[in-house]
């Protein structure tokens, strides 16, 4: 069995349905299963038990059950959110209790760490175990991703295989419920739909023209072709960077959407709001190099070819 938490949210509902392509029905599938905005993303999914999140620890630590793999993907994500004890317990507290459970019963383990934790790049965005301790996150979301991983470094028990997952933009298909926290390729598209146009944040940095932020956007098919590499070969354990590797503008990003519409583009440009304008990324790209050194040789979507299938296969049949 491979149990997948907050498989009910955007990135591990893509990862339940790869396995699922695969021929892994045994799926045990654990969330807050209360959000009934989040009922679609698990609808077609076969499995073999839904777990509330709230029960999975006793569930695995007691399960007579063999499960073979945990992909610890549930978190709580939203970047505006200011409450540390909330993160504390739901980012932290949560993981560390998974990993002990996982190396007390020997099961291999993959969680989602965060690019957030990279602040403004200051130390650059290399997955190097030696600057984790240095890096300062911008948000108390990507503090509690860099403060598990901290931990996770310092432990000298661990899962026989273990892997931290440094996720960059990511975008695609079930990401529909996240309200402001979803991608700006689902915004631009509503925004398209709604009005013709769209309306990017400009710039405050003098360094960056308005609309030519630019961030490492990695589409969530990807994510999931790692996930499943990462369970079946099994590298050296670490934290890894998954991103596509290669930085976009937001203005690319916005353009494409148009383009994927056969539409022509109609963008504009407004302040980025108060609450997030002194913490705000201007760049961000992963270095893969780590990655692929273990053998990842898989192509990575480009932006456009990320945004055409979404548009065309998912967004498009929403409307």
């Amino acid at each position: 069995m491979i149990a997948i938490t907050g498989a009910a949210g955007f990135i591990a509902s893509i990862v339940a349905q790869r396995f699922n392509d695969l021929g892994f029905n045994d799926l045990v599938l654990v969330d807050d299963f209360s959000f009934t905005q989040k009922a679609y993303t698990t609808a077609d999914l076969k499995f073999a038990h839904k777990i509330e999140r709230s029960i999975f620890v006793d569930w695995l630590e007691s399960t007579d059950e063999k499960i073979d793999f945990v992909f610890h993907l549930g978190a709580r994500t939203d970047t505006t959110e200011m409450n540390v004890d909330l993160f504390n317990t739901l980012n932290l507290y949560y993981s560390q209790a998974i990993w002990k459970v996982c190396t007390e019963k020997k099961i291999p383990l993959v969680y989602a760490s965060s690019a957030a934790t990279y602040g403004l790049g200051e130390f650059g965005y290399k997955d190097d175990h030696e600057v984790v301790n240095n890096l300062k996150p911008l948000n108390p979301y990507g503090e509690s991703k860099n403060d598990f991983d901290k931990w996770v470094l310092k432990q000298s028990t661990t899962p026989p295989f273990w892997a931290g997952l440094k996720f960059f933009n990511v975008y695609g298909p079930n990401e529909y419920h996240k309200s402001r926290m979803a991608s700006v390729i689902f915004h631009t598209f509503n925004q398209i739909k709604l009005n013709g146009d769209m309306k990017l944040f400009r710039s405050h940095n003098p360094n960056y023209a308005d609309g030519g932020q630019l961030r490492d956007f990695v589409y969530v098919k990807d994510v999931a072709s790692v996930c499943e590499f990462l369970m079946q070969h099994k590298p050296s354990s670490g934290i890894y960077n998954l991103g596509s590797g290669k930085a976009r503008t937001f203005l690319d990003l916005a353009t494409l959407t148009f383009k994927a519409l056969d539409l022509k583009p109609k963008i504009s440009f407004i302040d980025t709001p108060l609450d997030i304008r002194d913490k705000y990324q201007y760049f961000t790209e992963a270095d893969m190099s780590k990655l692929k050194a273990t053998g990842y040789v898989k192509h990575f979507h480009s932006l456009e070819e990320g945004i055409a299938d979404y548009v065309s296969n998912y967004l498009m049949k929403l409307s």
